[in-house]
């Protein structure tokens, strides 16, 4: 459940912070670090605030992306106690404790490594691995299947998913209807893996990029291209 400050637009989201102050009309900051800052007269209803902050929420939404796009990029992974990982769109801090029992866990924040040396970094990193493998597996599989039938795509069978490490694409169709997929984007928001999705399959009826595929993919994902903007601007 979303608790205040919590305003949801389209296939977007976002909080903002709440500050009351002695003014008359109510302001609206987007920060550099994605932020969203309302302040608002002291005697305004929050349900008031709301309001005018939801007429504004294409504007708010807009101006993230556009910080997003400077943020910087993720840096290598030393896969040490402290550093962060991207998982469906959100950063999780990584914490490595000791135990005989190796196991990943996710937990409030934070994606938990237990190893019986936890100075191991390469162990470490091959324990995460296989946890993201096993994850993104049954992740996209549930996804490629959900969205075949919510979409209603007419596959004729003809439709088969895998996983394959691409240094440049984020996925593919081949002429026979596999849809192959860079499992590196399980990091991305699920939105963009949609995208993803949705984008491969609509090349099983137009191998192209014609008109008639994009009219396709925006009848079935009419935002696609906040997402893939969004994508583009993940290093993956």
């Amino acid at each position: 459940m979303k608790g205040k400050n919590f305003v949801k637009y389209g296939s977007g989201e976002f909080r903002f912070e709440l500050i009351r102050c002695a003014r008359k009309t109510l302001g609206i900051t987007v920060n550099s670090d994605t932020t969203v800052v309302v302040r608002a007269p002291e005697k305004a209803s929050y349900n008031q605030i709301l309001s005018k902050v939801q007429n504004r929420a294409r504007w708010i939404l807009k101006q993230i992306d556009y910080f997003e796009s400077f943020l910087p990029l993720t840096p290598p992974r030393e896969y040490v106690s402290g550093e962060t990982h991207l998982y469906l769109g959100k950063q999780y801090k990584l914490k490595v404790t000791s135990g005989d029992n190796e196991a990943v866990r996710l937990l409030r924040g934070q994606i938990i490594v237990i190893t019986s040396n936890r100075n191991d970094s390469n162990r470490v990193k091959k324990l995460l691995t296989k946890w993201y493998k096993e994850h993104t597996t049954s992740y996209f599989e549930k996804k490629f299947n959900e969205i075949i039938t919510r979409s209603g795509f007419n596959v004729d069978g003809k439709a088969a998913l895998e996983m394959k490490r691409m240094s440049k694409r984020w996925g593919s169709c081949t002429p026979g209807g596999k849809v192959i997929v860079n499992p590196e984007i399980i990091k991305a928001p699920s939105k963009c893996i949609e995208y993803v999705f949705i984008h491969e399959l609509c090349h099983i009826k137009h191998p192209h990029h014609g008109k008639e595929f994009y009219s396709l993919q925006e009848k079935i994902m009419p935002d696609w291209k906040r997402w893939k903007d969004r994508l583009e601007r993940i290093m993956i």
